[in-house]
């Protein structure tokens, strides 16, 4: 049989220092015997037990993996922290005159509120139940800092890849085009994602997770990265052209990202990098367009709609 890892909170002690994949932190729980995965002739036992134990797992996951680590609480103060300072400093500083009003921020922020809505209700669930519940093959050498490293490389990589699918799959583009009918720039773009995409891209990675026996302290940093790396990349501030050149021949840069949201479909279709900027120079994605400050920015032939317009979107007939 197959199993699986899971981990429940220690009922006599305090947090310890524990070791979760090979990476050290100060966390609220303790491994205890991994959860079984019942297949081949085990499967009719595993289903009389897994409807209870699997709703217990998975509210665990929220109690005890999630909201009982320092850790993970620190991310949201980063990404807040993040967020304020690119908002304060591209107005200060921006490339691109301002072109839109408080009603494209309230859309932005709208959306943004209904995806932390979806947070703890589904996405920490299923992304801590995924990372508890791993195939057990991971090899000691993939673990610490390395191991760390090695596990952001690979979900950078995947990112890319998705990315890259939701412009090709029309259902998912339903979904992926709410986040490009923006049609202004700035960090507050970096929020605007419809909750379906958020939902379906960590069902997703759940799997990645899983299959890659991923601890959940690479998850949580990786989506650090990530957010703050989106941020950075859809803001409007203005940076010295030597360094923005020399940045983004290792990272995701304004000028790249800003092409991928030009008004043109074969430059929407393009630069679907997110943190590292290598992997569409690896895999033929790059688009030879320079950003202008003038460069029309949204979805081409359509308009930006209101925020009950783009929730309804991904469902409506076309």
């Amino acid at each position: 049989m197959c199993e699986s890892r899971s981990l429940r909170p220690s009922a006599t002690s305090s947090p310890p220092k524990g070791r979760v994949g090979g990476h050290i932190l100060k966390i609220g729980f303790q491994p205890h015997p991994p959860t079984r995965f019942f297949i081949g002739e085990e499967v009719a036992e595993g289903r009389r037990w897994g409807t209870q134990e699997i709703a217990l797992q998975f509210r665990e996951a929220v109690v005890t993996r999630y909201f009982m680590s320092d850790f993970i609480f620190s991310k949201g103060g980063i990404i807040m922290g993040a967020l304020a300072f690119l908002f304060v400093a591209e107005r200060m500083f921006p490339v691109a005159k301002w072109q839109a009003g408080l009603s494209r921020l309230l859309r932005n922020f709208g959306l943004a509120l209904l995806n932390l809505l979806a947070g703890p209700l589904i996405v920490i669930p299923l992304t801590a139940f995924a990372a508890g519940h791993v195939f057990m093959w991971r090899p000691e050498i993939w673990s610490g800092w390395p191991g760390l490293l090695f596990d952001l490389l690979i979900l950078d990589c995947w990112i890319y890849g998705w990315h890259r699918i939701n412009h090709v799959l029309p259902v998912l583009w339903r979904f992926h085009e709410v986040h490009h009918l923006d049609e202004t720039l700035d960090s507050s773009s970096a929020l605007r994602f419809h909750f379906g995409e958020v939902i379906l891209s960590a069902l997703v990675r759940g799997a990645v997770i899983v299959a890659l026996a991923m601890p959940l302290t690479s998850v949580v940093v990786f989506e650090i990265v990530i957010a703050c790396s989106a941020l950075f990349h859809h803001s409007n501030l203005r940076l010295p052209q030597g360094l923005e050149k020399l940045l983004s021949w290792v990272v995701v840069t304004p000028s790249i990202h800003w092409v991928h949201h030009h008004a043109i479909r074969r430059d929407t279709d393009s630069n679907y990098a997110t943190v590292l900027s290598i992997w569409d120079r690896m895999f033929g994605s790059s688009s030879a367009t320079l950003r202008a400050p003038e460069m029309p920015i949204g979805v081409e032939g359509k308009s930006d709609k209101h925020l009950w317009g783009l929730i309804f979107s991904p469902f409506s007939r076309r």
